[in-house]
Parts: C-alpha cells; structure tokens; sequence
C-alpha cells in the first residue's frame, strides 16, 4: 500500500512465505481498501501481534520453521478472540476443519478467488472490531465500584459533573436529591450513592411512592404491629426500619400523600420510626435519597407538597441532565445498551450503520435514556425497522422538533463518529484515520474545529 492512501476495510496481517502468493494476497485485499502488512514468516508476524491488534490474521499453513498451525497456537495465546484464517492446499482440509475446532476463524483452499479471499477477510476484521468494542465497554463495567451494575455512561460535561457530585457526597451521610426527567436513570444515581458509600453493604431499599396505593402507603412505608388495624395479623417492618444501616430511596416522592409527608419529615429530622399501632419509637440509621421530576419549590408554593419537608430535602441536590442536552453521549449509551442487551438475549452484538446513528443522534427522546435502551433492545433482536422509525419522523424532521438545524446534526454526527473512533482506537491517530477514511489534515482540521484531543482517549 503507498504511503498516505486510507484503508477503510481494516487492517490485515497476511503471512506466506512464497513471495508471489504473498503479494498476489497482498494487492487483492489492498485493492478491497484492507491495510495489509505481508511477512515471509511466523517470527515477523508475531511482532505486530497483540491483545489489542486491531484486524485479522491470514497465514499459509506449510511454512518453514514455524508453519501456519502453530503460528495461530501462539496468536491465539496472545488473544484467543483474535480471527485467524489458514490458507490450505488440497491435502490439508481435514487438518484445517481440526484447527476451526481449536480456534481457527476459518480456511481458503488452494486455488482460491481473490473476492473469496476478501469475503471472509472483511468478516473476520468486523468480528474484531466487534470484539474490541465489547472488550472496551466490558473494561469500562469493571472499573465500577463493587455492587454498581448500571455505570452512568458519557463523556459530555453534564455527565462529568453528574460523575463529579456523585463522587463528592456519595460517602457521606447527607441526604440528597435527585433531579430529572422521566427516563433520565434517577435510580441509577441513587444506587451510585449508596453503592459509592459506607453503607454498600447494608440494604438499598426503593420506594415508588408514584406507584402505591394510598390505602397501603403508610404500613409500607412505617411498617405496623400486630391488630393495628383489619387484616394486620402480625407485626410487619417497614420500608424504613428495612433500610436501616443502608439507604432509602424514595422515587417521585412528589406523589407521597401530604398527610405522610409530615411523618416522613419526623424520621428525616430525628431518624426514629413510628410503626402504625405503636407507641414506641425505633432507632433507624439511614440515608434518604429522594427523586422527584417536577418542581418540588413550586408544589410546596400551590399547598401539594409541604413546605418545611421541600427545604430539609433541598439541602444536597443532584442533577440528571435529560438526553437532548447530551446527545454528543447517544452512540456511546447506545453502544452499552446493545452490549447489555446480546448478553441478556445471547445474541452476537452488532453496530448499528452510520445512517442509524445520526436518526438516533437527531432525536428528541422524551423517554431518555430508558427510551434509548428499549431503542437498543430492538436493534439486538433484529428489529433494524424500529431504529428507521425512531420518532416517526425523519432526521431533518427531528431536528425541527429539538431546535437543530442540519448543518448543526451534520456537526454533531461527525463529532459523535470521531470520538467513538478515537476511543475505539485508544487515541491512536493513524488507526482512526484509516477507520474513517479521511486525509490527515483534514482530520485534525476536525479535531480542532470540536475541540477534541486524541490525548483524551488514550487509555
């Protein structure tokens, strides 16, 4: 390949040691846009070879010294999710069906047409894109505090400084509350408190006070004794003395019943517990983390939520900015939820096309982040129509709705596209080049213009 030309299929490394087979492999996956890095031999090859390599690996089986099957014995140690594709002569069949059992990607047989050869080459290098992506997000689901499941994903200012309040009140005892949008992932900040705090060992007990009953509200909340009213056959704790030692997280509490909200202001004030049909007072030590997605100062203005109660929770407030305001975060969550939802439905995970991404960077989404799992949901189990319909409406006319104009979703697509190539790429100027098929100028004209850094991206 000349030097400056781009190679948008990806990278190979082509092993043979017949110089005419090695070049006639060469030009064919060069011509198919693959940057390809031929060797005479195993020694060589090894040396580009790593956890990290981003491509395929084609090697002839009959070499000297080293031949093809323990060349792909000593990638596969280095990486067993590396693909590697053995080219055979006739005789070598059974041999090579034996190492797809142990690990080969697949097999050419001698002679070969060069667009098969390109074929199963452009496969194999999207199965390692594939695998290094999920190993990159798997990376990321590691690095969480022990018991947090949900990681809040993105790298957009308002999602750092959500990271940042996270992590400077999460181990403390302060009470605190969440602000946002239906959908927004409240309970996942709750569990980031409590799962960053003193108190992860202890229970995370939650509460939707939007989705109970009025009539059992104040038993489940306060628990009761025994004959405490009809039907209270024995003693029952309470959500709150539950809690005790770990954290209560009380979700829409702007739909608790103003007659509990006095109550619920006792134990926030005292930390004791007054169980229905009691007179004794219980001890309880617990965290309160409250959620609600309306203006809480505005309710207690208009007598539907209590005043005093509004400024005892208005002390440590969290923010959870809405998707529209992060969309630059929308391919990466996508990319995450897609990965959650082929482990959780054992299908292979897949990248959605660049058309996808730019319908879904474009969208309104009322629903958040929990409309943009459900999104990911139906991309994994096939369902391609649903992302083509996102909104009912096509990207410019999204765009109508959310107060962008094109050339403003044209930004945001590239912008979008180039991170998510840098960070795949580990910073990796070069790689990400080639994986988006632009000159070099041009590219760090971009970089600059979206005031990105490859230094941000590389791990």
């Amino acid at each position: 390949m000349t030097t400056g030309s781009i190679a948008p299929g990806g990278s190979v490394l082509f092993v043979d040691d017949e110089r005419s087979v090695r070049l006639a492999g060469q030009q064919a996956l060069e011509l198919a846009g693959f940057d390809v890095t031929a060797c005479d031999g195993a020694e060589r090859a090894l040396r580009h070879l790593g956890r990290d390599w981003p491509g395929a690996l084609v090697t002839d089986v009959r070499m000297p010294q080293i031949d093809g099957l323990e060349l792909m014995e000593r990638a596969l140690a280095l990486d067993p999710e590396l693909p590697v594709i053995l080219i055979t002569g006739h005789g070598d069949v059974p041999m090579a069906v034996e190492a797809m059992r142990r690990g080969a990607y697949d097999f050419l047989e001698k002679p070969f047409p060069s667009d098969r050869l390109v074929e199963v080459t452009r496969r194999a290098v999207e199965k390692r894109r594939l695998v290094l992506e999920n190993r990159r997000l798997r990376d990321q689901l590691a690095g969480l505090p022990a018991g947090e499941t949900s990681p809040i994903v993105g790298r957009t200012p308002g999602i750092e400084r959500l990271r940042g309040a996270i992590a400077a009140v999460a181990d403390t005892d302060a009470d605190v509350l969440v602000l946002g949008e239906t959908g927004t992932g409240k309970e996942m900040v709750a569990r980031a408190l409590h799962a960053g705090s003193g108190r992860r060992k202890h229970p995370f007990v939650a509460l939707n006070c939007g989705a109970m009953p009025e009539a059992i509200f104040e038993s489940e909340l306060f628990g009761h004794e025994a004959g405490a009213f009809t039907g209270a056959g024995k003693r029952r704790v309470g959500r709150i003395e539950h809690a005790s030692g770990g954290t209560l997280f009380l979700d829409e509490i702007e739909s608790m019943p103003l007659s509990l909200q006095v109550k619920l202001l006792r134990v926030i004030q005292e930390r004791v517990v007054e169980p229905l049909g009691s007179n004794e007072l219980i001890p309880v030590d617990l965290r309160v983390v409250a959620a609600t997605k309306v203006d809480l100062r505005k309710a207690a203005s208009e007598g539907k939520f209590r005043e005093d109660l509004y400024y005892r929770l208005n002390v440590v407030v969290v923010t959870i900015p809405p998707l529209r305001d992060r969309r630059d975060d929308i391919p990466l969550l996508f990319q995450h939820f897609v990965l959650q939802a082929a482990a959780r439905y054992n299908r292979e995970p897949r990248a959605p096309s660049p058309a996808q991404v730019q319908r879904l960077a474009a969208h309104d989404w009322p629903g958040n982040v929990r409309e943009l799992r459900n999104a990911a949901d139906r991309f994994v189990l096939g369902l391609d129509d649903a992302l083509s319909a996102v909104g009912g409406a096509a990207p410019a006319m999204a765009a109508g709705r959310s107060g962008l104009s094109l050339a403003e979703q044209v930004d945001l697509f590239e912008k979008s596209l180039i991170e998510s190539e840098l960070a795949r790429c580990k910073g990796s100027v070069k790689a990400a080049i080639e994986a988006l098929n632009i000159p070099r100028k041009t590219f760090y004209d971009k970089l600059k213009r979206y005031g990105l850094s490859r230094e941000d991206f590389v791990e």
